[in-house]
């Protein structure tokens, strides 16, 4: 499978990071291979990105962080979503929903 190009990721991310850490709690390296996992490859998230994204959310409130140890027993900075970000997750997978049907239909239009 191809991978997505960063234009594409990058209006995306903060979303697929937020839906990310609705499972639970997870530190930078487990998000990137939870997004990578789960979309069979093609999401690869440039880790200079998601850690942008990533401060960004937590600016927004809608992440907090801690500090804690990693599987490898290696300090790691956790991340979890607030009630904010529960409620930011909704609106911006709604909003990107109608945009992505919006996109297919002129993509499929003869």
């Amino acid at each position: 499978m191809a991978k997505t190009p960063s234009y594409l990721m990058y209006g995306t991310l903060n979303v697929l990071v937020l839906k990310t850490l609705s499972w639970k709690p997870m530190h930078g390296y487990a998000i990137s291979n939870w997004l990578r996992e789960r979309s069979g490859g093609t999401l690869a998230v440039d880790d200079a990105a998601l850690y942008k994204s990533l401060h960004r959310l937590e600016e927004f409130g809608s992440i907090e962080s801690e500090w804690g140890m990693s599987e490898n027993n290696r300090r790691a900075k956790y991340y979890r979503l607030t009630a904010a970000g529960r409620r930011h997750l909704r609106d911006e997978r709604a909003a990107f929903h109608d945009f992505a049907l919006a996109v297919t239909r002129v993509l499929r239009t003869v």
